[in-house]
This record gives structure tokens, C-alpha cells and sequence, in this order.
């Protein structure tokens, strides 16, 4: 059995244009409207919308590959790099930052060339101790292959079943030259098709050790990017990924040993994007929320830490909240609690929650929406 990157018109794709054209238009549709939606926001709602999607996207991404960042690092990261103020900010680690950079370069330079130079510091970014785990790794640099051929491989020890096997490592370089030029040019190509191509080439080569999955995804939202000629980013690919995780892996297999012909490739790529633009409904939901909740608490007069604790329970607040909760994130005392507590039912901003137990939970009361 060859792999495409082993036949002989690599990497010549075909497809079947009439099978992709309809897709095709439904995701510019969607990206359009989308964009046009987001627009009509204000800068903040707009601000908060980004920092939903990225948050997002960093998180999806690395779970692809069986990582889970920290929600509140990544936030918190996010924010920082695009200067956004947010509540509850806390501190980073390298790792987190180093992710989230990378996601930052390619979606906010996304008209800037792809270089050999900036995949090498994005791969940097992403293993900042040159580990993965306690395995010492080739970090910025073309895979060496020093225990054998790169395969992706699952199972147990003794039972592995391998999936695929890269191009050899001689290869690489040259590779890479070629995927890389064709990337920068080829300008008269849709950009939402260039992205879905990158996708499978660039896994395809699996030029590094490690981290393709995640250079591959940084890759696509770049394109996407140039295709919404926007650098602002309201709709998760990674995230729609995630979820449909089993048929990706699934279809990126078959292709990778099938023929140059990639349509199936391309429709479950355009459907995962029409899926993905479609679920952004749920984040322009939530920002709404929110500043429909903010405008009519308008004139409500409340101090810092009430501010703060209605701003966490906005944004998802795990688990229920309880005055010990509040004193503990707000750093106050409990009779504090209590009385900020007390003011925020009074002001019917808070309720009593109808709950067993010994503690008493509060929830935020939803003010009816606001229409013009």
C-alpha cells in the first residue's frame, strides 16, 4: 500500500469542483453574514466576542491531542495579548503562553509569508522546555527521526496499529520548500479551499517531531483568516474539530491512503466549517447577554468587588456560588460577603438559589432582553 505523498504526480490534488462549489458557497455565505453580524457590534462587544473564540480555540486544540490547558491561564493569556481588561486574571505558564502566542501570530499576521524561520519559532513557542512530557524533543527544526520512521500509530505496546507513515526525513526539507511556496502564492485560489488543502498537506509532510496537529490548525485559521479579511476571530475551527474529532482522524486516513483525488477530504472540511460558522451563534449569544445584562444595570451603583464577582458568574462560573466562595475570589471577609450578597437581592441582581443542603447558593437573575 503506497501513502499520496509516495505516488508519483505528489502533490498534484484533484477534486471534483461540482461536489465542492455548493459547500463552497454556503461557508462564504455564512462567513459573510457572520462578519457583517459582528460589525454591527461595538468595539467591546465585538473585543469580548475574540476573546471568547480564541479562549476557545487555544483550548480545542491542544484537547485534539489529549492536552487540557487551564481555561483561566489561556483566558487570561489571551486578554493580556490584545489588551483587553478582564476580572480574575491570573498568572500564566509558559506553556500556555507559548500556545497562545502562536495562535495570536497566525491569525493577527495573517497577511505576513509563511517562512521555514516562522514555523520554527511557532514550534518553539509551543514546546518551551524543548520537552514534550519528560521526553527530550528536536524543537525549531525540521524532524531527525532518530528512532525510526515518523508514524502515527495507537494501541497498546505489542498490538500498535499504524495509521500512517510520513515521508521520509530526507525528504522534509524539500517538502516543506514546496508546500511553503505554493502557500505564499497560488493567489488566485479561494482562501477557505487554500485553508482546507494546507490542512492535509502540511499533516501530511509532518515536518516536526511534534505538534503538527496543532501547526496544521494554526495554519488553517491563518487562511481563514485572510479570508474573512479580518483579523478578528468570531468562529472556532479547532473547536468544531474537537467535536467531530473520531470523523476527522477517520477521513484524513482514508485520504492519506487513497489517490490525489481529496473531494472527500474537501467536503468534510467545508461541512466542518459550515458547522463551526454555525455554532458561533452561541458566542455572539453569550457577549449579548452579557452587555444586555451590563446596560440594564446601567445606573446601578455597585462597588469593585460585586463588579468583579457578577462579571466571573457572566463568564461561566464553575461550580455554585456561596458567600465563602465570594470572600475566598473577592479577598474579603464573610460578614463583606454577606452584606455585598444582601445588597445585590435587594437590587434583584442575585436570588437565592432553591437548593438541599446546608449552604446557601445564589444565581444570577437574567434581566429580560432589550430591544431597540
Amino acid at each position: 500500500m503506497l501513502y499520496i505523498h509516495q505516488l508519483k504526480q505528489w502533490p498534484q490534488f484533484q477534486w471534483d469542483n461540482d461536489s465542492v462549489v455548493v459547500l463552497l458557497g454556503e461557508a462564504r455565505n455564512l462567513q459573510g453574514r457572520l462578519m457583517g453580524k459582528m460589525e454591527s457590534l461595538g468595539f467591546n462587544l465585538q473585543s469580548e466576542a475574540m476573546l471568547n473564540t480564541i479562549t476557545l480555540d487555544v483550548l480545542k486544540s491542544s484537547e485534539i491531542e489529549g492536552e487540557y490547558l487551564d481555561i483561566n491561564q489561556v483566558r487570561s493569556s489571551v486578554a493580556r495579548r490584545l489588551g483587553i481588561d478582564i476580572a480574575g486574571s491570573v498568572e500564566t505558564d509558559r506553556t500556555v503562553d507559548g500556545v497562545v502566542e502562536m495562535m495570536l501570530d497566525a491569525t493577527q499576521n495573517c497577511n505576513k509569508a509563511l517562512t521555514a524561520e516562522r514555523l520554527f519559532a511557532w514550534h518553539a513557542a509551543l514546546f518551551p522546555t524543548g520537552r514534550r512530557g519528560m521526553f527530550k524533543i528536536t524543537v525549531a527544526d525540521w524532524r531527525k527521526d532518530t528512532k525510526g520512521p515518523m508514524q502515527v500509530v495507537s494501541g497498546a505496546l505489542g498490538k500498535e496499529k499504524v495509521h500512517f507513515e510520513a515521508p521520509a526525513v530526507d525528504r522534509v526539507q524539500e517538502e516543506m520548500t514546496v508546500f511553503i511556496e505554493w502557500l505564499n502564492g497560488h493567489k488566485d485560489m479561494d482562501l477557505v479551499l487554500k485553508a482546507a488543502i494546507a490542512h492535509l498537506w502540511f499533516v501530511t509532510i509532518h515536518p516536526f517531531e511534534d505538534g503538527n496537529g496543532r501547526m496544521a490548525r494554526a495554519i488553517t485559521d491563518m487562511l481563514l483568516a485572510q479570508s474573512d479579511k479580518s483579523t478578528r476571530r468570531f468562529y472556532s475551527m479547532s473547536a468544531q474539530i474537537r467535536i467531530e474529532r473520531k470523523q476527522y482522524y477517520a477521513v484524513l486516513e482514508k485520504t492519506q491512503k487513497g489517490n490525489l483525488n481529496i473531494t472527500t477530504w474537501l467536503t468534510w472540511f467545508l461541512n466542518c466549517l459550515i458547522h463551526a460558522l454555525q455554532s458561533s451563534e452561541k458566542i455572539l449569544a453569550n457577549v449579548l447577554l452579557k452587555a444586555n445584562f451590563w446596560n440594564s444595570h446601567a445606573s446601578t451603583l455597585m462597588n469593585d468587588r460585586q463588579q468583579k464577582m457578577l462579571t466571573l458568574l457572566l463568564d461561566g462560573f464553575k461550580g455554585k456560588l456561596t458567600s465563602s466562595k465570594w470572600a475566598q475570589i473577592a479577598k474579603c471577609s464573610k460578614d463583606t460577603a454577606i452584606r455585598d450578597i444582601n445588597d445585590l437581592i435587594t437590587k434583584h441582581i442575585l436570588k437565592k438559589e432553591q437548593a438541599s443542603g446546608r449552604s446557601t447558593h445564589y444565581e444570577l437573575i437574567q434581566p429580560p432582553p432589550h430591544h431597540e
